[in-house]
């Protein structure tokens, strides 16, 4: 009588030869997941950042989109918390660089700068807090293709009367430490 297996019991065994084998050679399928549970409190703290609501003068909200968000994001390992803000202002890209650096700076933010680029005016980040309570700040200037992409022409012709752009705050769930440019 032929020894065989049930097609179930194959893909059993066929996970747990992976699962063994990436345990003994120091690798590892399964990763620490953390879900978006119990983050309420810490999301709140991220949306009530006073940087979120405090655009240079003459900035506004799009009159075409929403641009306020906030989402705990947990579909790719650990969980990561973001609250942003779009705005469109009528004058240059440095002006609200300006103004953020100046406000992020005053307020305890680190800036980071881009290690890939000479100048800074793409996207900044900073970073704030210690291990446990570690935020990150980054302002972006989504190109015209983007914007129509994801919010319709009627915002990328908006968007074109000045520099728009976002701005967005974010943490691991847990206030790990994390990297602007890695």
């Amino acid at each position: 009588m032929p020894f065989r297996i049930r097609p179930g019991r194959a893909a059993a065994l066929l996970l747990s030869a992976v699962l063994v084998a990436g345990g003994l050679s120091g690798c590892s399928l399964l990763t620490p997941f953390k879900t978006c549970e119990g983050t309420e409190a810490r999301m709140k703290e991220l949306e009530s950042l006073p940087l979120l609501t405090s655009p240079p003068p003459g900035a506004s909200a799009p009159r075409t989109f929403d641009g306020n968000y906030a989402e705990c994001a947990d579909d790719s390992g650990d969980a990561w918390l973001s609250a942003g803000r779009t705005y469109v202002y009528p004058g240059t890209r440095q002006e609200v660089l300006d103004h953020y650096r100046k406000a992020a700076e005053a307020d305890g933010w680190r800036f980071v700068p881009d290690p890939t680029s000479r100048q800074d005016t793409r996207e900044s980040c900073f970073t704030k807090g210690e291990d446990g309570q570690a935020k990150m700040l980054t302002l972006a200037f989504p190109p015209a293709h983007f914007v129509t992409e994801f919010y319709g022409p009627e915002a990328a012709a908006e968007f074109a009367t000045g520099a728009g752009f976002e701005i967005t705050v974010g943490s691991e769930a847990d206030g790990a430490t994390t990297s602007c440019w890695s």
